[in-house]
């Protein structure tokens, strides 16, 4: 496979830039796995096409204030998006200390040892940088999530062209499940932004079943390709944590043969990469499980997922659930009928 096959022409103007006035007016593109018609709907009728017994499950991840903006102490303005904790925080001389795994830009490369001053009093002091990650000390004067709540941002995707000018109080909410329980992502798993509670408790009581995981999605989900050969890119990994619960949920539906439906191709990747032995395994762990065309799936039933960038790893595991001429076909239907694509666009049903 190669890197064009998962190429598709998409118009500036279809990159949604703001959330839907409401969560579930959003539009749903509704694709049979591999044949059928498709049909043209609204999310809050999804529930036409989820049947008693359906087991639903979503991603729970919060997603932290993770952009930090400063400067160092030569003057020269610097952005730091964090990834993940690299050890525990201690307190020592009044102040809070942590160290993170990061992405750091400026002008011009920070070097290890040289600090940046950021708002309210924090600092990041360099102390790794490798090609594939750096490594920052923060010194706050508060505790870690306090501060990022207090002085952080709102890591919005690249592609809302508004985020660098124009950082509006809605996205704190917006770019947010209503179900989001623990924080650590440093974006959002889009595919749940279009529920709303109501619609939750509409689906319980149709008689789908709710079960909830957590993957916080970092950076490594979003880099690009840049491999001609799809096989030889490398995902990084990502944290999950699956409960006994949820793992009981999952493999009783196997059991009696009812959909699992996944929201979002972070469920997706936490259930097969948790799959071992005809079982759900609980716990705490990390995935790098590279999901492409020729994979077989062994959890998953039906996947509710948003429109994703040409030639990125979200895209190939789309067409991996279904195939590839038929979700790039399906994508240029979309763009034809004015579907709003990305994070803050519609979504799509492969059922």
């Amino acid at each position: 496979m190669l890197l064009s096959d998962f190429d598709y022409e998409l118009p500036s103007e279809s990159i949604a830039q703001q959330p839907t006035d409401q969560r579930d007016q959003s539009r749903l593109m509704a694709i049979p796995r591999l044949t059928g018609e498709i049909e043209h709907r609204r999310f809050s009728q999804l529930t036409d096409y989820l049947s008693a017994g359906d087991l639903l499950v979503l991603n729970d991840t919060r997603v932290i204030p993770a952009r930090l903006r400063g400067h160092k102490e030569s003057g020269g303005k610097i952005e730091i998006l964090l990834d993940r904790p690299a050890g525990q925080v201690w307190q020592e001389d009044g102040y809070f200390y942590q160290r993170f795994y990061c992405l750091v830009h400026s002008s011009r490369p920070l070097k290890p040892g040289k600090k940046a001053l950021l708002a309210g009093g924090g600092q990041a002091i360099l102390e790794t940088a490798t090609k594939t990650n750096k490594q920052v000390l923060l010194k706050l004067p508060i505790p870690t999530q306090d501060y990022l709540e207090k002085n952080g941002e709102v890591p919005l995707p690249a592609y809302i062209k508004r985020r660098q000018d124009d950082p509006q109080p809605q996205d704190r909410d917006r770019y947010q499940t209503v179900y989001a329980k623990d924080p650590g992502a440093i974006a959002a798993p889009t595919a749940g932004l279009h529920f709303t509670t109501q619609m939750l408790k509409q689906l319980e009581r149709k008689g789908i079943e709710l079960a909830y995981l957590t993957l916080h999605v970092g950076p490594g989900t979003f880099l690009p390709v840049r491999t001609q050969n799809v096989a030889e890119h490398v995902m990084h990994s990502e944290r999950y944590a699956i409960s006994r619960q949820a793992a009981r949920a999952v493999e009783q539906a196997r059991k009696e043969n009812r959909r699992v439906v996944a929201v979002g191709t972070t469920v997706v990747r936490t259930l097969e990469a948790a799959w071992k032995d005809s079982r759900i395994v609980a716990g705490r762990a990390e995935t790098d499980l590279f999901i492409r065309p020729g994979y077989e799936f062994k959890v998953v039933d039906a996947l509710l997922t948003n429109f994703h960038l040409p030639k990125s790893t979200l895209l190939m595991l789309v067409c991996a659930f279904s195939t590839q001429a038929r979700v790039i076909s399906a994508y240029k239907v979309a763009v034809a009928n004015n579907y709003r694509f990305f994070s803050y666009g519609d979504a799509t049903f492969l059922f």
